[in-house]
């Protein structure tokens, strides 16, 4: 009897496509939310890391450009009121509000200065913003799927269990099935947070590192522009 309940057992496909078919509907649901979010999560990894490479070269070129030496005025005319660069709009918002703070005699309105760095904090806020979209997401991802993958867990072994009542058969052909369909479920939850959570805890730090970089650039350009105006 025993041989012949594990010739059966060894005869049930557990392949991943056979366990997703044989799952119940909310399992399905489950599995295809979070093959779903693992899909996403991947997609935002990838999307990040190249506008990350993206904004440190950007910031490296024109660093280069701005200690060369060369006047201030020139750079400006050169990189334009509306650059791509992230630098080189925090740059920019310094230098259009130094040229409005100038009055047409020449001289200087008072408190220019501290708009001076309100604009250039402004400027830093909305390319952290678009730094960090999506990592959210990915935080989600990674403290939600192991919980949902559980639930499609606890689930598919309510169903196991069903069904063993309904068969009146405990054999390992009737309770394997259900099982690791019921297991699966947690499998693609880890599968789908794991990542999420190691690369979200990567690329907040590299967006953290970007950032400092930027307004370590604006404090380096206040400083320059506070000299000029104390003179």
């Amino acid at each position: 009897m025993e041989s012949e309940t594990l010739a059966m057992a060894q005869q049930i496909d557990f392949s991943f496509w056979a366990l997703f078919l044989r799952a119940t509907l909310i399992v399905k649901l489950v599995m295809i939310l979070l093959i779903a979010a693992s899909f996403y999560s991947w997609a935002i990894i990838v999307t990040k890391f190249l506008q990350f490479r993206r904004a440190r070269a950007e910031a490296g070129v024109f660093d280069t450009a701005f200690w060369s030496g060369e006047p201030l005025d020139e750079l400006f005319d050169q990189v334009g009121p509306a650059p791509t660069g992230a630098s080189e709009k925090v740059f920019a918002a310094g230098m259009l509000e130094w040229r409005r703070s100038h009055r047409s005699d020449g001289g200087l309105i008072a408190g220019a200065q501290s708009r001076i760095d309100r604009s250039m904090d402004v400027a830093i806020a909305k390319e952290a913003e678009g730094l960090n979209t999506g990592l959210s997401f990915l935080a989600t991802v990674a403290s939600s799927a192991p919980f949902i993958g559980l639930f499609g867990t606890v689930w598919g072994i309510m169903h196991a269990f069903m069904e063993i009542a309904q068969q009146q058969n405990t054999s390992l052909a009737v309770v394997a099935p259900g099982i690791a369909e019921a297991l699966l479920a947690t499998g693609l939850g880890l599968l789908a947070a794991i990542p999420a959570l190691i690369f979200y805890n990567k690329l907040t730090a590299d967006s953290d590192t970007i950032v400092a970089s930027w307004e370590a650039f604006a404090d380096e350009f206040a400083t320059i522009l506070s000299r000029q105006l104390d003179s």
